[in-house]
């Protein structure tokens, strides 16, 4: 039986001359050869939709640089030819961040091929859905709460605010804390959100509304330490509110990329904002984490928090996360949206 080469891919291309959008998406079927250079070839079997995703499948600049381009910042699947021999054909295997879905073409095609450096073995315990249920989001989250263990922040010290809650980031943070047994406040603008965060282990659910503000550099120390999704004047005002050495978690931008602040929640609490960056977290930190996600800090999220889609429901599905109408997390199934062809 011929090994199949071709396989669908969702394609974004600049637009027609005289269209308002930069750039239109569409799947279209592809061949081995055109894929970017790499040491491996993976055929995929699952990847998820993150909001870097959703930029990008409008094309924009900041993500998508170059056009045409293939979005999904994660995949996982089964490597089917490893030139650098770190890697067998056979093997289960997972990319998130590096370059994926922005520097180099991602995992929103049957088929990727990528640096071997790129690659993580799928951690026991995984396959290739559970590992991106988790994806990008999952990972970030994970990496946040173990920011804010290393920060000194621990059970029994006070609540934890989770902003964003309704997303991908937001519904594990507040998951993986929950089982840690910390005490997590989960901050949505989505009412019907209330119920899966309860279940997900929530002591309270609290709107956009709802954490205070104020004049002057400090607001009343609320917070033993949060992960916030959303920046901007939220992030600002969690800082105002974090209790003296606690710890925040910085990783999303979903309201502003503007932080407007004084520095006096560092220097008379002693708060600690820590970044985090998933795309380029070093390989050895990185599989830590993912071993955590498979092992100890495994969660599982209800299934309405978890839609299913294929290539054709992506780009209205993007849409619809731009517009702050999603929950929860988006798996993409590539190669159910169009069958291989042998060639």
């Amino acid at each position: 039986m011929a090994t199949p080469t071709q396989f669908p891919a969702l394609l974004v291309r600049e637009a027609p001359a005289g269209e308002t959008e930069r750039a239109v998406a569409a799947v279209e079927t592809l061949c081995v050869g055109d894929l970017p250079p790499g040491d491996v070839l993976i055929d995929v079997a699952c990847s998820s939709l993150n909001y870097k995703d959703a930029l990008a499948c409008q094309g924009h600049p900041g993500v998508a640089a170059k056009l045409p381009h293939v979005p999904g910042i994660d995949c996982a699947g089964v490597v089917r030819q490893c030139d650098s021999g770190h890697f067998s054909a056979g093997d289960a295997v997972l990319v998130t961040g590096y370059g994926l879905g922005s520097d180099a073409w991602g995992g929103y095609s049957g088929c990727v091929r990528v640096p071997a450096g790129w690659l993580l073995p799928l951690p026991a315990g995984l396959d290739a859905r559970s590992a991106m249920t988790y994806g990008t989001a999952g990972f970030t989250a994970a990496q946040s709460v173990a920011a804010l263990l290393a920060g000194g922040v621990e059970p029994g010290q006070g609540p934890v605010l989770v902003t964003g809650a309704s997303g991908g980031v937001g519904v594990f943070s507040v998951a993986i804390l929950a089982k840690l047994g910390f005490e997590v406040v989960a901050m949505s603008g989505k009412p019907d959100m209330a119920p899966p965060l309860a279940t997900l282990g929530a002591s309270r659910v609290i709107g956009r509304d709802a954490l205070p503000g104020g004049e002057g550099p400090l607001l009343k120390a609320t917070w033993a330490g949060g992960v916030d999704t959303v920046g901007g004047e939220t992030l600002a005002r969690l800082l105002r509110s974090t209790r003296y050495r606690g710890c925040v978690a910085a990783c999303g931008l979903a309201a502003s990329a503007d932080l407007p602040l004084t520095v006096y929640p560092f220097i008379l609490r002693g708060v600690t904002l820590a970044g985090i960056d998933s795309a380029k977290c070093p390989a050895g930190p990185r599989r830590e984490v993912w071993e955590k996600l498979a092992g100890p800090w495994s969660v599982e999220l209800p299934p309405g928090l978890v839609t299913t889609i294929d290539l054709d429901g992506v780009a209205d599905r993007a849409a619809e996360m731009l517009a702050g109408k999603t929950r929860g997390r988006t798996l993409v199934m590539p190669r159910s949206s169009r069958p291989d062809e042998a060639g």
